[in-house]
């Protein structure tokens, strides 16, 4: 879908251009990733098409590598702490999880709604010809060209989608009308094993907050089947109508 005003769309452009995908430089394994070598999309190949990693197949998390949103906000508060304090400014109290300083109510708010935004336990991505396309249970298809480096793929009151390409980083970002930027980058592994999820959501009034999602590759179910990863018993699935269930082995 493109943008009903040219200016807009070039807007988002230059802004999109202007934040430089920031969020590569906070994660050492996102900056890994970018040092991959590029894979050819066997579905492209003898075209004059850019090289693209193959994000195809089945994913589930793995609990175990996955970032936990707590964790990570009690992570930064004490960064924050540790920065006023060699400011010199241990003096006027330290920061808590339950502060109510404006700075540390938007960290916690954009830390839930990445916590939010990253629930699913299972990716479904397919790719094929120019087209990457991922479906999360629950929530709306994420689907980018293989052959553009940036592509306005959606617009409307509520808030502007762009997806594009950093070397070898599926980048989307979604800018929501109150002013919240999320992105999200996918990398995969030179074996193509593990898929990575950087989520980051940001605001004028806080800085970003980051969350990374790891996923393994899986033999996924029959259609008739939906299936949840779960901690305590692994990949749990059940007919649609719930008629039955199974419960696979946890990922090793």
């Amino acid at each position: 879908m493109s943008l009903a005003c040219p200016t807009a769309l070039h807007a988002l452009r230059r802004a999109l251009s202007m934040l430089g995908l920031l969020c590569l430089c906070l994660s050492p394994a996102a900056s890994r990733a970018a040092d991959e070598p590029a894979l050819r999309d066997p579905a492209v190949s003898g075209r004059d098409a850019p090289l693209r990693p193959l994000f195809a197949g089945s994913w589930q998390k793995d609990f175990g590598r996955s970032d936990k949103w707590e964790e990570e906000v009690q992570r930064v508060i004490d960064q924050l702490n540790r920065e006023m304090q060699r400011q010199g400014r241990g003096d006027a109290g330290t920061i808590g999880m339950s502060g109510s300083r404006r700075g540390v109510g938007n960290l916690i708010a954009h830390a839930r709604l990445a916590e939010l935004i990253t629930r699913q336990t299972t990716l479904r991505i397919t790719q094929a010809g120019d087209e990457v396309r991922i479906e999360r249970q629950g929530d709306a298809a994420l689907v980018c060209s293989t052959l553009s480096e940036i592509e306005n793929t959606f617009a409307s009151a509520h808030g502007t989608e762009l997806c594009g390409w950093d070397r070898l980083q599926l980048v989307f970002q979604i800018v929501l009308a109150e002013g919240v930027l999320i992105e999200h980058r996918f990398s995969v592994d030179p074996a193509g094993q593990e898929l990575s999820m950087l989520t980051s959501v940001s605001s004028r009034d806080s800085r970003p907050f980051n969350l990374m999602t790891f996923y393994t590759r899986y033999e996924a179910p029959e259609d008739g089947l939906n299936c949840v990863q779960t901690l305590s018993r692994g990949l749990v699935c059940s007919a649609r109508d719930g008629a039955a269930s199974t419960t696979a082995e946890p990922p090793r």
